[in-house]
């Protein structure tokens, strides 16, 4: 939990007049049904990480009665109040107002792009561990260190791993996983591009691979 978010306690009075009703004729429908949204991504939001409306309140200073009148749709979200709720669900702030309406089983993917890579996150929550889709181009070999531990599975080409002295090359379907605090580095074997999935943990948390059975 992000500790260090603003306070943004805002008086019960200072509330938008008429929140929690219909819009009235001059609001645009698209503008109403996004604010309508932003509510139950809250909630949704504050749920998946396991947090009460107690514990939100404390890293945000927001008072609960306004964090759950945010959540039900009875006060309408302003700018003050997101800014500390995005920090501390550790989000970014167009994901509160512009996301998916929760319900969406749909993946909205952003693909970033540098020097010929490819990254795709496919989870948002720093903290936790995080997943990643990756397709990497050839790269100067450069061994780092860092907290945490990696997991990596080889969907296409092939990768070249290199974890303290020990180097391998590992084929699709195949899997690697080391703790960060080695110095290591990864790319695609022979030069070519290699796609891969990329599971990392920033505290040490370790990838548990659990094998289905029939009874």
């Amino acid at each position: 939990m992000n500790r260090d978010a603003e306070s943004a306690e805002t008086p019960e009075s200072a509330e938008t007049p008429g929140a929690g009703e219909p819009p009235g004729p001059a609001e645009p429908a698209e503008l109403a049904r996004t604010l309508d949204a932003i509510g139950p991504r809250l909630r949704a939001l504050r749920r998946e990480r396991g947090l009460t409306l107690e514990a939100l309140a404390r890293a945000t200073g927001i008072s609960v009665s306004t964090l759950s009148r945010l959540e039900s749709g009875k006060r309408r979200p302003a700018l003050e109040l997101l800014i500390p709720l995005a920090r501390a669900h550790r989000v970014a702030l167009d994901q509160l107002v512009a996301a998916p309406a929760t319900g969406d089983a749909r993946v909205h993917l952003k693909p970033r792009r540098r020097d010929g890579s490819v990254l795709v996150p496919l989870t948002t929550y720093p903290g936790r561990v995080r997943v990643f889709k990756q397709v990497l181009a050839y790269r100067e070999p450069k061994r780092v260190t860092h907290a945490g531990y990696e997991w990596l599975y080889v969907l296409a080409g092939e990768l070249h791993l290199v974890i303290g002295e020990r180097s391998l090359t590992l084929r699709p379907g195949e899997v690697a996983e080391f703790d960060t605090g080695e110095p290591h580095w990864f790319g695609p074997a022979e030069g070519e591009v290699v796609e891969i999935l990329h599971l990392f943990g920033p505290h040490g948390d370790q990838a548990v691979v659990r094998t289905g059975r029939t009874v």
